[in-house]
């Protein structure tokens, strides 16, 4: 029998034992409870964990969730992550698994848009339709993407930027022509990529040469087979570019990519090699010492926020992979999808369905600032407000050389806030070059520039290649344009190796061998024309060019009336004109006072002729007593000093300068006479003549060299010759005698040197001829070779003495002409003043109702009628002013019968007074 103390001990045991048992059981029914109130959301993310890129964002997805768990305790947030392994079709299996057995409420990731494109596709399938927040995008976005999945939402940077950034360094450094290369992903992801490139090129001036698909590797040391054949690829002399353009590529592929480059020497001096921000991602920060001077591009973001900070710490401590590397932007946005998602979920009311998850996502989205940068959402697509770029340089390997930042709204700059810059910033190109590389293959030694050369020429003086049947390469060559090739390359700041190759054929053949580069250039008399730029490029023309016509002259038969020549026909018609305008107002003038200029009126007529006529020799003998004859004659007298000095200068000109004129005058005779014309045929030319001018094929004539063309002429086998102008102006300097160029010159873009489209040597040979052309050393070459002083004494082709034209003398004729008229409507004036006063002295005023006729017939015989006086002197001007003014012609009448009561006249108005005969007029 237990004692009592034995008792109580057992009392004590089970009572704290029962209270221990119900305080855990509270706990645990506190801790059930409180599990039951936490809202779960499940978020699937499908990446590529076997990429660096897909790596970093699962660490960044993984901070995001876990620091939301730990601040919320109303909601959890659990990943479910997903390997894809870059492949579409991995990638929508992984939706649908996630969908049906991971109940997730939204799927996130898919960097690349085929894997978003079949994600979709299966999610669009399914009973339940969750937000889809993709990290690839299409680069060119179609119209109905938004009709064809309502769901999904694209996060993701703006791929026409960077696109227009690489053109912007393209054409700072003024390269024409790049090469492309990228990764073949095996769905033609690439195709919007070209394409934006392509056209933000040809904005810069620039064009894809060439494009290069490599093949996807696993690993860096996998698969050697197929660097074999890339390396076989890259040796294949089918492009001349050195500026290559990386668009996409995984890390072991650009990695190889750039050990094979640079093992062929495809990354050294005046080579350029530039990729964008994915592969940019994939190197940062270790690079390569393969990459050495390459630029790369990525987007910046600001790292100034004590967030980003606390990101970077976190992300670093977690990602032992990066060896310290700061996170990039597709880590940055990684990270902020995550945070979008779970903004959204805790700002989402209860018991909602997914579209409403959908609908709070894009709400946040359209204003939203995240580590990435500030965005806004705009038809399913979230992208940064403004893209801000930098271009950054591998130096020793790594790429940890920011230079200038790069935005579409302003280009290049210093700063985020400063003006625009024309340069990328200090660039340490590949081989250590501190100055811009050509981004061509440049000539050496080892392979020097092949350039060719016309090899039969129809002038000689512009090319000459005197051939060595044993040695071919010690052929000589020499003439104008090889001379000036010469000067160019003594301004080159740089050596320039060469081959010269004599090609033996047109001219046509040496454009189809630079354009398919079998010759780097061609040296020689190439005319610049708008089909031959399509294919190859020119330098500055150092020369005019043009088609002009030469024919032979021949002696004027026209000499016999060598004394019209002078004037022109117009100029005699207004000269004779004037002449008897003049006679008429001097017989006008004169026939009142003048015993000379009365009598019949043929004899009147016949004596104003002849002193009109002889007053051109100064020879005239009659006298002049009307003080406004004087006035016309003196001006007459003027105008003929002029006319005859003029006539006689002129004439003598003519006859001086032998008289000699084509025998052709124009084409439309030529080809209407269907006259046979010489021509180069290996030139141009020939087609342009048969195309343009519509000549017969049948009346060209090849003519091969200049000493064939006089022959030719002498003999009539042609007409005329078709000659570019440099090859006319040198045909006439030395056949100087007997021919010359007629009609105007159709004009060409000039003779110029030609190089492969694209090429930077073209630039630096252009610069050499302006300078060569401004210093006047292309003149001095032009005048010693193409028109030596000492070829032509004698030159037929200078200017003849042109017909004096009516333009020479309008001036003084209409002064003649003026003073002429104004002196006959005085006289006439003076003479109606005294008719009038007649008149009405006489009673004989004429009647209101007299038609005009009848008066103007009275007026004449008035004038054709009255007999006069000779004075002894000729009246004065002022005579004929008081004639004017004074009455007393009211008392007299010349046909009075009263002589006895003559008129008083003072001796100044007796000048100009009608004296009556003696004998009275019937």
């Amino acid at each position: 029998m237990s004692s009592p103390s034995a008792n109580l001990y057992k009392v004590k045991t089970i009572w704290l034992v029962s209270s221990l048992l119900i305080y855990l059981f509270i706990i645990l029914s506190n801790g059930v409870a409180a599990q039951n109130d936490i809202s779960v959301t499940n978020v699937g993310a499908i990446i590529d964990l076997n990429s660096r890129i897909g790596k970093e964002q699962k660490v960044a997805m993984e901070i995001a969730a876990e620091s939301f768990n730990n601040k919320s305790s109303t909601h959890e947030l659990i990943l479910h992550f997903r390997n894809s392994l870059g492949e579409p079709f991995l990638a929508a299996s992984a939706a649908e698994e996630l969908i049906k057995e991971e109940k997730v409420q939204v799927i996130v990731g898919m960097e690349y848009w085929p894997e978003a494109v079949l994600v979709a596709d299966h999610v669009k399938n399914q009973s339940q339709v969750v937000p889809v927040v993709s990290f690839g995008a299409p680069l060119i976005t179609p119209p109905i993407i938004q009709h064809r999945w309502p769901f999904l939402i694209r996060m993701t940077s703006d791929g026409s930027a960077q696109m227009k950034c690489i053109a912007d360094i393209v054409a700072a450094y003024n390269w024409k022509r790049v090469v492309v290369i990228y990764e073949d992903d095996g769905y033609g992801g690439y195709v919007g990529l070209l394409s934006l490139l392509s056209e933000a090129l040809q904005d810069a001036n620039a064009k894809i040469e060439n494009h290069l698909v490599l093949p996807r590797l696993n690993s860096s040391v996998s698969e050697p087979a197929k660097w074999d054949e890339v390396e076989e690829l890259l040796k294949l002399p089918t492009f001349q570019s050195r500026v290559f353009i990386v668009l996409q590529s995984s890390l072991p592929t650009v990695t190889n990519l750039f050990r094979v480059a640079k093992k062929m020497g495809l990354v050294r001096r005046e080579s350029a090699w530039i990729f964008t921000e994915c592969i940019t991602s994939l190197l940062n920060p270790q690079g390569n010492y393969d990459m050495e001077g390459s630029l790369g591009i990525k987007t910046y973001y600001p790292t100034e926020s004590s967030s980003y900070a606390e990101f970077q710490k976190e992300f670093q401590a977690k990602y032992a992979e990066g060896n310290n590397s700061k996170p990039g932007i597709y880590t940055l946005r990684a990270y902020d999808t995550i945070n979008v998602i779970s903004q959204a979920i805790e700002r989402m009311p209860s018991n909602t369905a997914s579209t409403s998850l959908q609908d709070m996502i894009t709400r946040l989205l359209s204003n939203y600032k995240g580590l990435s940068g500030d965005m806004h959402f705009n038809k399913g697509e979230a992208l940064l407000d403004s893209p801000r770029l930098r271009i950054v340089n591998v130096v020793d390997g790594k790429m940890n050389r920011e230079l200038n930042f790069w935005t579409p709204n302003v280009g290049f700059s210093e700063g985020l806030d400063t003006n625009r810059i024309d340069v990328v910033g200090k660039v340490i190109w590949p081989g250590k070059l501190n100055r811009t590389p050509k981004g061509w293959e440049m000539p050496s030694v080892e392979k020097p520039m092949i350039i060719g050369v016309p090899g039969k020429t129809s002038f000689s003086k512009f090319v000459k290649v005197e051939y060595n049947k044993d040695n071919p390469d010690e052929n000589t060559y020499d003439g104008f344009c090889i001379q000036i090739f010469y000067k160019v390359l003594s301004r080159l700041n740089y050596p320039l190796p060469y081959e010269f190759h004599a090609h033996d054929g047109d001219y046509d053949g040496l454009v189809e061998k630079v354009h398919n580069k079998t010759y780097d250039a061609v040296v020689g008399d190439i005319t610049v024309l708008a089909d031959r730029m399509d294919k190859v490029e020119f330098t500055q023309p150092y020369m005019g060019s043009g088609l002009s016509m030469v024919v032979p002259e021949v002696t004027d038969e026209e000499a016999a009336w060598m004394f019209m020549k002078p004037f022109t026909w117009q100029m005699w018609v207004v000269t004779g004109s004037i002449l008897i305008y003049t006679m008429l107002i001097v017989w006008f003038l004169e026939h009142p006072t003048n015993p000379e200029f009365s009598g019949p009126l043929k004899d009147q007529i016949g004596t104003a002729i002849w002193f009109t006529f002889s007053s051109l020799f100064f020879a005239h003998r009659e006298k002049v007593y009307s003080n406004l004859t004087r006035v016309v004659f003196i001006l007459w007298l003027f105008v003929v000093l002029i006319l005859t000095s003029s006539y006689t200068a002129n004439l003598s000109s003519m006859l001086t300068v032998q008289r000699l004129k084509p025998n052709v005058t124009d084409i439309e005779m030529l080809k209407r006479t269907n006259a046979r014309v010489g021509l180069d045929g290996d030139s141009f030319v020939y087609k342009y003549m048969v195309e343009v001018l519509r000549f017969k094929e049948v009346n060209l004539m090849n003519v091969s060299s200049e000493y064939y063309y006089t022959g030719y002429f002498k003999n009539k086998t042609i007409l005329a010759a078709f000659l570019e102008l440099p090859y006319a102006e040198v045909f006439l300097n030395k056949y100087c005698d007997g021919y010359t160029d007629n009609t105007p010159p159709n004009r060409f873009g000039g003779l110029s040197f030609m190089f492969q489209k694209g090429s930077p040597i073209a630039r630096d040979f252009t610069r050499a001829i302006l300078e060569l052309l401004e210093n006047g050393e292309i003149k001095k070459l032009q005048n010693e070779w193409l028109s030596p002083e000492e070829e032509c004494t004698k030159n037929s082709t200078s200017n003849q003495p042109e017909s004096l034209s009516l333009d020479s003398f309008s001036g003084l004729y209409v002064i003649s002409g003026a003073t002429s008229t104004f002196c006959f409507l005085l006289s006439l004036a003076i003479w109606l003043r005294r008719f009038q006063l007649q008149e009405t002295n006489e009673g004989n005023a004429s009647p209101s109702n007299e038609n005009i006729w009848n008066k103007t017939v009275r007026i004449v015989k008035f004038f054709k009628l009255r007999d006069l006086e000779i004075p002894n002197r000729a009246p004065t001007f002022a005579s004929y002013i008081v004639d004017w003014t004074t009455p007393r012609w009211g008392h007299y009448s010349p046909t009075s019968n009263t002589p006895e009561q003559p008129p008083v006249f003072t001796p100044g108005e007796i000048e100009c007074t009608p004296v009556e005969h003696t004998e009275t007029r019937v």
